[in-house]
């Protein structure tokens, strides 16, 4: 340990190990490097990793299955409560204790209570047929013989539910997809403002909030069955949530939604479009609940969750001081042989199959029926529809240290005479 200029201790020496070329803050790792070949690497430690990332912060890299695993669920001693995002590392987030994902138990437990039940599968399997036609609407195009950008296509789909389910109107739909993608992936050229990333991400999220005031001043109006008016009537603590409470889980419910669900088909079309994996998963229909499962350890598209130790623990082999960040890498876990037998391999049979694709414990992801839902849709719609799926052009990755996935994949495909079993 050595001292900065402003006293504090900053992990130079005595470390596991040192960063070695390891850099996992890099969002290029993400969309031009391979970061399971670095994952592997990590895994085979006896200890965890250590990344200084400037001369006061740094955080432990976590990227075995039970390690991450426990980091999850135990929120008494990782807390999310400081913020859930690497990039805000060393700056505590502002909506700790006011958005589901920065709050912890047991007030973590009451916020979420309304809107979970809103989201059981039992609820969202009554929006089956509202699912249905959006997503047909979305490929449709696939089927007139020229170039498809599936990715595209996917990326447009969590708006378009979760839009509806909120309750926000259709024109708005193409611009709050592309703000959340935004996001979430600000170091991209494309989403890029010519201002840079902290300027984009500064002005995006000035939009969506600034939007989502205004949509729930006037749903207080007009309340409904949607999701936003749950959000409006949700009470905790003796109350009803404050507008500014309101707003920041209307931005964490699509950000979820964004991330969780285009990702997993991307994955699935990029990597296996020429393989035969596609042509054996459309031949048996029976395999569309395990290989969506498949579909989402593959693609871990929430690429890390931040917590921060709030009391010394041992994790890994490794001491972890009070204070110390701690970083969930979910593809990594998620890939680890101890947990998935033969993990480099796609399989669409795999059972069981416990990924953290949605994350565990009390943070698991509130809308992971609803996703599972739309993409169990999306494969059996574009199976029972297309076959002959062949690329048109290269794909083009992500670049973000948060979301792994796909902003380009185009492709062409041939429209069925008959259903998936002829």
């Amino acid at each position: 340990m050595t001292s900065t200029d402003s006293g504090r201790q900053v992990r130079t020496s005595g470390c596991p190990v040192r960063n070695g070329g390891i850099d996992l803050v890099d969002p290029m790792l993400y969309s031009d490097g391979d970061a399971p070949a670095m994952w592997r690497r990590l895994r085979a430690m006896d200890t965890l990793h250590w990344q200084q990332v400037d001369d006061e912060n740094g955080f432990w890299s976590v990227v075995a299955y039970d390690d991450a695993d426990r980091v999850l669920r135990d929120w008494a001693v990782f807390t999310s409560e400081r913020g859930t995002l690497v990039d805000l590392l060393g700056h505590d987030d502002p909506a700790g204790g006011r958005q589901l994902a920065v709050t912890d138990p047991p007030r973590h437990s009451e916020m979420r209570g309304r809107l979970h039940k809103a989201l059981t599968a039992r609820a969202v399997d009554r929006q089956r047929d509202m699912i249905t036609r959006l997503v047909v609407e979305l490929i449709e195009p696939l089927g007139d013989g020229g170039v498809f950008d599936f990715a595209q296509a996917t990326l447009a789909l969590p708006m378009a539910v979760s839009g509806t389910l909120m309750g926000i109107p259709r024109r708005d739909w193409p611009w709050l997809s592309r703000l959340t993608t935004v996001c979430i992936a600000a170091d991209d050229p494309e989403y890029q403002g010519p201002d840079g990333k902290a300027a984009t991400l500064e002005a995006a999220h000035r939009e969506l909030f600034a939007y989502f005031q205004d949509l729930v001043e006037s749903r207080r109006a007009n309340l409904g069955d949607d999701l936003l008016s749950v959000l409006i009537e949700t009470t905790f603590e003796g109350r009803h949530m404050s507008p500014g409470e309101i707003t920041s889980n209307c931005y964490s419910l699509l950000l979820g939604a964004n991330v969780t669900t285009p990702h997993s088909p991307n994955f699935v079309m990029a990597e296996f479009l020429e393989t035969g994996t596609l042509a054996e998963w459309s031949a048996h229909p029976e395999v569309d609940a395990t290989a969506t499962e498949e579909a989402l350890r593959w693609a871990s598209p929430v690429n890390h969750f931040l917590r921060y130790a709030t009391q010394d623990v041992i994790l890994g082999n490794t001491p972890i001081a009070a204070g110390d960040a701690v970083v969930v890498w979910l593809g990594a876990a998620n890939r680890d042989e101890n947990a998935f037998p033969d993990a480099e391999v796609f399989n669409l049979r795999r059972k069981p199959n416990k990924h953290l694709a949605f994350g565990a414990g009390p943070h698991y992801c509130v809308g992971h029926s609803l996703a599972r839902l739309t993409l169990r849709i999306l494969f059996h719609e574009l199976f029972e529809r297309f076959d002959d799926f062949q690329a048109a052009g290269p794909t083009q990755r992500l670049r973000s240290n948060f979301v792994s996935g796909f902003k380009h994949i185009p492709i062409t495909a041939k429209r069925r005479t008959g259903g998936r079993s002829s």
